[in-house]
């Protein structure tokens, strides 16, 4: 396979390369629009819209215009994408033509009346534009842009160049131009500066790619050979410690996302990465002449390393610099062995060899594999109008205290701090509104209405009796869920439905200090209707409730003693039979039978009977010792 170099690729080969118009392009030339030229202003009835508006006396030289050669030319050269020609125009192509055939070995006696007819397909093959056909379907689907660039040349070649090679700023249809550019010599040759760094290892190069006014090919016998005439004008490396060992990332990357480390390993890859940013920029600084006159700067570098070239006061290389280019395809480790091996790489031309058909059946192939394009999603509906948010108003500074001061009071309600809500209270009672006002809205508490419900439904016990005693109401309904307040139906079954601070109870403990109340303020409240306290529990009701506990309490205790006794008089079941183990005859099971089965073994019935009551005793009596 034939090898090129960039810079010194053979005159017949760059001949006859045409853009390639692949299907990984994302500039593919648009089909060729035929203008409408516009009719010249005549008096004649016919004329010919195609060749510049010609008009006619009569349809019969309007039926020889249209069979003339130079009406043909005209109609196949727009169908191919070109513009008409005037006859007079035309007649001097013609006359080209046939002076650049005069010496060939055809003999004017060859040149019949067709050859008009010849002419014209020649003219037409001369003017058409020189492109491979665009593969199926190549308008409308497309693949992302590759970093080579791609070149044909009939009947079975193709040529791949980096893009990083051209300027950035021109079109890529101008590519070929921009190759055959490449080709002239350059007074002073060309030259390129790369720089690679990475892992605290630097490798810095200017190389010369092409020579001023040198001879690239040598004459062989057989073909002229490309000739790389690359030089290494200067090479630099070197190493410094600033990346942690065996755990990847700089010691900056590091601090910066966990702060400082004081260890000496941090300090060592500090003063590494200091003094690789200070050997980089004094190297940049030695080399400033050769970097100016470089063509391309290749750069590899992180995001906080390329701030070592660039951004600083004195750098030879702009941040804005065309020439900037980065490497398009992986690197190693920054070494002067790599900035070799990437010269080669950029340098060295890609060559293929396949047909027109090889060529359209991978393009076939490969957007087949292209994934298909996502649906456009439906436009939705718009949106209703938001509703301007209200603004919130500015507090004054009586507002702040106020609000504070029902924070505290909330907190020590349904925490139950009694001692600090007494002297609280005693203090801010009555500039709050009293023991039955009203919670405020912006609390947020929509399942109380009151203090007392408050301290109810948290709990409270301390605090409720202490509310009750102060006379807090508790007849005042609790609000209703917008759910409870649908279901309401009729007033019968609104008053039974009505919720109060007892019905708020949520413990035995809570329930006894309103009936405890109701006896001892029976003319407070209406505490058996309004209320919903079903009964009063008055001192001597307490004592007798005590009481039945302690009689029912001690009647057990009694049994138990008996039973102890009993059991102490009673033979035990070892003296009265003695144990006789009857070997069993069925299968025997892994890890014993279901119960005491193997200490009963051959007892009677009476006796099973009574160490099974036994055993529900001391069952009992260990529930009551606990």
């Amino acid at each position: 396979m034939s090898i090129y170099h960039v810079y010194s690729l053979p005159s017949d080969l760059l001949q006859s390369l045409v853009p390639r118009n692949s299907p990984v392009g994302d500039n593919q030339p648009a089909p060729p629009s035929i203008e409408a030229i516009p009719p010249s202003s005549t008096s004649a009835t016919t004329a010919c819209n195609i060749c510049l508006g010609v008009s006619f006396a009569d349809v019969d030289q309007q039926r020889i215009h249209f069979r003339s050669d130079w009406h043909r030319y005209n109609v196949k050269n727009r169908l191919n994408g070109g513009q008409p020609v005037s006859e007079s125009d035309f007649n001097q192509l013609i006359d080209a033509l046939e002076d650049s055939l005069s010496g060939s070995e055809s003999s004017d006696e060859e040149i019949d009346s067709d050859s008009g007819h010849d002419a014209v397909s020649t003219l037409v093959d001369k003017q058409k534009p020189r492109k491979r056909s665009i593969s199926p379907e190549l308008s409308t689907r497309r693949g992302p842009r590759t970093a080579i660039s791609w070149f044909h040349s009939s009947p079975s070649t193709q040529i791949g160049v980096y893009r990083v090679l051209f300027p950035y700023d021109i079109p890529e249809d101008d590519h070929l131009q921009a190759l055959k550019d490449l080709q002239e010599a350059k007074s002073g040759g060309r030259s390129w500066a790369m720089f690679m760094v990475a892992g605290g290892h630097f490798a810095g190069a200017i190389v010369r790619v092409s020579n001023a006014g040198k001879e690239s090919e040598v004459q062989s016998k057989k073909t002229k050979k490309p000739v790389s005439d690359m030089e290494v004008l200067r090479h630099k490396t070197f190493h410094r410690y600033t990346t942690r060992r065996k755990q990847g990332g700089s010691q900056s990357l590091n601090d910066n996302a966990k702060g400082n480390a004081k260890s000496a390993g941090a300090q060592l890859r500090r003063y590494g990465e200091q003094a690789l940013r200070d050997d980089i920029r004094a190297l940049l600084s030695d080399w400033e002449e050769e970097i100016h006159d470089c063509e391309i700067i290749f750069i590899r570098a992180s995001g906080a390393n390329r701030k070592i070239f660039m951004d600083y006061e004195g750098s030879p290389i702009s941040k804005t610099d065309e020439r900037l280019r980065t490497f398009p395809f992986p690197t190693r480790r920054p070494t002067q062995s790599e900035l070799s091996r990437c010269l080669q790489e950029l340098t060295r031309v890609k060559v293929s060899h396949f047909t027109e058909e090889a060529l359209r059946a991978q393009d076939e192939a490969y957007l087949a594999s292209l994934p298909k394009p996502k649906p456009i999603p439906a436009i939705p509906a718009p949106l209703a109008p938001e509703k301007p948010k209200s603004k919130q108003v500015k507090l004054s500074k009586e507002e702040e205290i106020l609000r504070e001061k029902w924070q505290r009071l909330v907190e020590m309600v349904s925490k139950g701090r009694l001692e600090p809500l007494i002297a609280f209270w005693e203090r801010e009672g009555n500039n709050l509104g009293g023991i039955n006002v009203r919670l405020p809205e912006w609390i947020g508490e929509k399942r109380v209405a009151t203090l007392l419900q408050l301290a109810t439904f948290s709990g409270q016990e301390d605090v409720t009796n202490w509310m009750l005693e102060m006379c807090a109401d508790p007849t005042i309904p609790v609000p209703r869920s917008e759910d409870e307040a649908d279901n309401v139906e009729g007033e019968e079954s609104a008053s039974k439905r009505r919720r109060t601070a007892y019905d708020l109870a949520q413990s035995r403990s809570i329930r006894d200090v309103f009936r405890r109340n109701a006896g001892a303020h029976p003319d407070w409240w209406d505490w058996f209707g309004a209320a919903h306290i079903p009964s009063v529990l008055s001192k001597e009701m307490e004592d007798g409730r005590d009481e039945k506990k302690k009689v029912r309490r001690k009647g057990l205790k009694d049994r138990l003693k008996e039973r102890e006794a009993k059991e102490k008089e009673k033979p035990t079941v070892e003296e009265s039979a003695p144990f006789i183990s009857i070997p069993s005859i069925g299968p025997h099971k892994l890890g014993g039978s279901a119960g005491d089965t193997a200490g009963t073994a051959g007892l009677t019935l009476e006796m099973k009977a009574k160490i099974e009551r036994e055993r529900r005793a001391r069952a009992a009596e260990a529930r009551l010792k606990k």
